[in-house]
């Protein structure tokens, strides 16, 4: 079930409080640039830019705080607001896709993720849309990182190709949810990632500037054999 809000349009939970099994997407519309400096010297458009860059949010966007549902602990990682800023100054749609499932364990509600999302579309965004799993790791849902169903929602959403789209995270679980979907990944390390995951990227960066700029030349020129 679908309710809109503001502007955003979100899933809903059923009458009888029965969790959706699909991701709960939050879309909106991109309302002028994003903070930051304008970008200058990038490359220009040469068919290898993508369709979409997808980011995961907590320990890439923004810090991770564990089932965080306050928009006032919200703060960006170093580099964030001029990454975004320069994939909107080349005119890169952008998204994220998020495992939540403090929903599902009782410790957030949906009001305070929407909360959170507000706040970080406040400092970095808008994003055009939101793809977010409300699920635990056993509910077996299709969208949970690593599946592949909150990459092929949010693609599905900006009309994005997932075969041209890249996915920007700091875990395992989000470089195997861009393979599943089709898409190319980008691991932006931090103190939580594994050493095997950082083994197993298909591309490392060591910040989200860098991974930006990778994901700017990662594919081939579209149509290219």
């Amino acid at each position: 079930m679908l309710r809109t809000t503001g502007g955003v349009r979100i899933t809903e939970e059923d009458p009888a409080g029965t969790p959706d099994p699909a991701p709960w997407i939050f879309e909106a519309p991109q309302a002028g640039p994003a903070p930051g400096p304008p970008a200058t010297g990038e490359p220009a458009g040469d068919g290898r830019l993508p369709d979409a860059v997808l980011f995961d949010r907590d320990g890439t966007l923004i810090v991770d705080v564990p089932y965080n549902g306050d928009p006032r602990r919200v703060r960006p990682l170093p580099g964030a607001g001029e990454a975004t800023a320069l994939l909107r100054s080349l005119g890169v749609p952008t998204g994220v896709v998020s495992n939540q499932s403090g929903v599902a364990r009782g410790l957030l509600t949906r009001r305070q993720v929407v909360a959170v999302r507000d706040r970080v579309d406040r400092l970095l965004g808008p994003f055009p849309v939101w793809a977010v799993c409300p699920h635990g790791p056993d509910d077996g849902c299709p969208c949970r990182k690593p599946a592949p169903g909150l990459v092929l929602a949010a693609c599905a959403r900006l009309g994005a190709r997932p075969s041209r789209t890249v996915v920007i995270g700091d875990i395992g679980g989000d470089m195997a949810a861009a393979r599943a979907a089709g898409a190319e990944g980008v691991l932006v390390p931090t103190a939580a990632t594994l050493p095997d995951e950082i083994a197993a990227a298909p591309r490392t960066a060591p910040d989200l500037m860098t991974a930006v700029r990778l994901a700017l030349t990662a594919l081939p020129p579209d149509g290219a054999a």
